[in-house]
């Protein structure tokens, strides 16, 4: 299960209570990977601190999947890039769920599956060579050689893509739209959320559900969406839906069912 075990002094990453079920139910282990730009979770022992502060640990076993190293995926038809690098570990699992928390992001506009399962999965050397647009894997070099904001983007979507590939039909997508602020959970200082909670919503096509949650932003009647939309919109974050749809990872068209949340609570009961 990848999901960000979010920067200590941030508050709005995913909260163990309302995912433990979930990971309890699927025998899930927790996997993450440290970060390249510092903080407390940049080395394996405080990243775990971190994940056991967080009450991550309390709920199912929790790998730094860079901890033993990293390896590489092909990247297919990319323009920038032509490897994904992984932490090794994520090679030992046979099914992925990416659990992301929906919300802004400082520099990809937002953070949502795309941005879970390229960066998140990314080794720090990878995250470096995803941020660089393929010119360094220095972690220490990223903010020297950023590249073009669409180059930026379209090379987290090549990420993605080489993670979806590696793992085929063996993967899944769920969001949850909630404690939506501005900034990412990488950010220790994250800005307070300015509009309420819309939902969660899961999907086999990460492309399509990226751009469900960013519609059902856009179509929230609650006036403090502006300050998220202005975040996508100034750093261009849809373009990188359009470059994974071009990749042919997903499709942004989709359909968007409604579940009855009683009806699913008494199938569940009935249905342990």
């Amino acid at each position: 299960v990848k999901l960000s075990t979010g920067e200590p002094g941030g508050h709005n990453f995913l909260q163990p209570e309302l995912i433990a079920a979930l990971v309890k139910r699927v025998n899930g282990t927790i996997v993450e990977c440290n970060t390249a730009y510092g903080g407390k979770r940049a080395d394996t022992e405080s990243h775990l601190k971190a994940a056991a502060d967080h009450g991550f640990t309390a709920i199912a076993p929790v790998e730094i999947m860079d901890a033993r190293g990293e390896s590489e995926l092909p990247v297919k038809g990319g323009r920038h890039l032509d490897r994904d690098i992984v932490g090794r570990g994520f090679l030992d699992y046979d099914f992925t769920i990416i659990l992301s928390h929906f919300k802004g992001h400082a520099m990809g506009g937002f953070g949502g599956a795309i941005k879970n399962m390229s960066i998140g999965i990314a080794s720090a050397r990878g995250k470096a060579w995803i941020h660089s647009a393929g010119t360094t894997t220095d972690p220490d070099r990223i903010w020297s050689q950023l590249p073009a904001q669409d180059d930026f983007l379209e090379s987290m979507a090549e990420a993605a893509k080489a993670v979806a590939d590696h793992c085929g039909q063996r993967i899944l997508y769920i969001s949850v739209a909630n404690n939506l602020s501005v900034d990412c959970d990488c950010d220790s200082s994250p800005e307070d959320p300015r509009m309420g909670d819309i939902g969660i919503l899961a999907s086999l096509d990460p492309v399509a559900l990226d751009r469900a949650c960013t519609d059902l932003v856009r179509a929230s009647d609650d006036p403090g969406k502006i300050h998220l939309i202005e975040r996508i919109d100034s750093r261009h974050g849809m373009h990188t839906l359009d470059w994974a749809e071009a990749l042919g990872m997903g499709s942004q068209r989709y359909e968007l069912v409604t579940l009855d949340y009683p009806a699913i609570a008494q199938e569940t009961h009935a249905n342990p």
